[in-house]
């Protein structure tokens, strides 16, 4: 009894921390094991074990690998094909071609790839082309075993439970169909995207933030005189002198020493800023030139949200330095270095020698500027490396070579021909997935050495039991999937796995459907911004409100949801 109430009190702690806290999710499973552990709920042996769980060291090679499938240049010479004059043809090619690469490869690369294609095209608005490409994205996930880590966690799970990891294709009937029918929603559900919210403040737009210097020909002239109104595609919006925000700037304004000029615009055309005498940017001011630039988002829970560009230490932490940030639809004011940094902030960066070697890029910035995402691949890595993937699934499939095993040898074929470095494994190395679902595993093993498990699945069993198993599976997907917009995917399915598979035992009936209603209702996340990281993506490339999401994310979480549920007790009897 004192168990019960110890890890009843753990999960609480666990449950409230993800929905009510910005606390990293990993230091709160991590906290939760430790709780666990030195509560003596379960023992050090149990902890290694899960530690090493075969599953959980197969997520982490195939994360490893995908650092290499995303060097491939297979998309890129796709993406210029994909957007077409009419904008149903455009959503066919541009969410199958997406959904078809996540299934196989990284969706948040896939998303970053894309996303410059949908930016710079002609035909359409990029608002409502964004959101369908983050949802194509996750939905295609959905299609295999390797397709999304919530797939691999949930397979992780089951083979700690059963001994018996879910197959490669296991996924991909009920994903696929899926994945076939959101398609078609979103090109009804398109229509109710805005067309205007990318050009109210144009995609390209960013603050930047130049200091004029003392002996500049700028000083003692005014706005007009120095023809700073005349600059191609940068717009000065405001003037910071000492304290004081001068705000509209007028033509009339004098230039002084100090001032810090703010300018709103496209950000390759700064060059346009150092043919000013005296006029220094703030990225110069850091030490660095802008020879090597790149645009990134920033991660949720990286260490720099929530403090600003100099209290962040940003020089020291990444050898880069901000040159103009930008954030979705709103304008930015003041100076660039007191801005507080939020996630799914854009900032254009310049960056050092060093940049590439630091081990904290990944768990901080997407990359999505493609000219500066690594080097291209030749037409032999690219064959290799494609045939070499394709043959490690199909001996998976026909259970002639380990999954673990056939990334492993894929993973040591990519760094002998050259397409990953050593050093950059260790810094996309991800530490953070692995100590979660290392947790979770333990958790969910003091759960059961508890016999908390068994009588939790037996209330609801009492419950649910005139019903039937339909409605204890339906119960299952809808609360993982409301976990899910609550916190991130891979949480929901930890903590929804243990309550799953206990149910279904409690009914005596075939583990598999409540354990693919945990995988398929984790990445169901299309009703909010947070829930998955392509969603927070595009909310800022496409200047998004979360009444968007809501409105093309419900027809398709509805439809979603009714093939899945549909499908499930087909694909999987009880």
């Amino acid at each position: 009894m004192i168990d019960q109430l110890l890890i009843s009190a753990v999960f609480l702690f666990l449950l409230g921390s993800l929905i009510f806290t910005d606390w990293p999710a990993a230091r709160i499973f991590a906290g939760a094991m430790l709780a666990a552990y030195f509560a003596g709920l379960v023992d050090t042996a149990e902890v290694l074990d899960k530690a090493s769980n075969v599953g959980l060291i197969t997520l982490v090679l195939l994360l490893l690998v995908s650092v290499g499938l995303e060097r491939l240049s297979w998309l890129n010479r796709l993406s210029g094909k994909l957007i077409t004059p009419m904008l149903w043809v455009t959503l066919l090619r541009l969410g199958g071609v997406t959904a078809l690469f996540s299934a196989f490869v990284n969706n948040t690369a896939v998303v970053a790839t894309l996303a410059q294609t949908v930016r710079n095209n002609r035909h359409h608005p990029a608002s409502r082309l964004l959101i369908p490409l983050s949802y194509a994205a996750i939905l295609g996930g959905t299609m295999t075993l390797i397709g999304t880590s919530t797939n691999l966690i949930v397979s992780s799970f089951l083979q700690d439970a059963t001994g018996q990891s879910l197959s490669f294709f296991d996924f991909t009937v009920v994903g696929g169909t899926a994945t076939a029918v959101g398609l078609l929603v979103l090109l009804i559900s398109v229509r109710l995207l805005p067309t205007d919210s990318a050009e109210k403040i144009d995609i390209n737009e960013y603050l930047i933030e130049a200091e004029v210097s003392e002996g500049s020909n700028l000083i003692g002239r005014t706005i007009a005189e120095n023809r700073l109104r005349d600059l191609e595609d940068l717009f000065l919006v405001e003037i910071v002198r000492d304290e004081h925000l001068i705000s509209p700037v007028a033509p009339s304004e004098y230039i002084e020493a100090g001032d810090k000029l703010i300018f709103s615009g496209d950000i390759k055309q700064v060059a346009a800023l150092d043919a000013l005498d005296g006029l220094h940017l703030f990225a110069v001011e850091e030490g660095l030139l802008r020879e090597n630039m790149m645009e990134v988002i920033v991660m949720p829970d990286a260490s720099i949200e929530g403090k600003t560009i100099k209290e962040s230490g940003f020089r020291s932490l990444f050898d880069a330095a901000v040159v103009g940030m930008r954030r979705g639809g709103k304008r930015l004011s003041g100076k660039l270095g007191n801005i507080t940094i939020q996630a799914g902030d854009n900032l254009m960066l310049a960056t050092g020698p060093d940049f590439h070697d630091r081990n904290n890029l990944g768990k901080n910035f997407v990359v999505i500027d493609e000219s500066v995402n690594g080097a291209n691949s030749t037409p032999l890595q690219n064959w290799l490396v494609s045939l070499g993937l394709l043959g490690i699934v199909a001996l998976s499939v026909l259970e002639w070579l380990p999954l673990v095993k056939g990334l492993t040898l894929l993973l040591v074929v990519m760094l002998v021909l050259g397409l990953v470095r050593g050093s950059e494994l260790r810094r996309r190395f991800p530490f953070e997935i692995w100590l979660i679902i290392a947790s979770a595993l333990t958790l969910s093993q003091a759960l059961t050495n508890s016999g908390l498990v068994s009588l939790l699945a037996n209330g609801l069993h009492t419950y649910l039991g005139v019903l039937g198993p339909h409605a204890a599976l339906i119960g299952i997907y809808l609360g993982t999937l409301l976990l899910t917009e609550l916190m991130t995917n891979n949480a929901a399915a930890a903590l929804s796995f243990p309550i799953a598979f206990g149910l279904a035992e409690s009914f005596g009936v075939s583990v598999l459907p409540f354990v693919m209603a945990v995988a398929f209702g984790a990445s169901a996340s299309f009703l909010t911004p947070y829930g998955y990281t392509t969603n927070l993506m595009v909310q800022n490339l496409g200047g998004y409100a979360m009444r968007d999401y809501v409105r093309a994310g419900l027809p398709l979480s509805v439809a979603y949801s009714t093939v899945v549920l549909v499908l499930l007790p087909i694909v999987f009897p009880f």
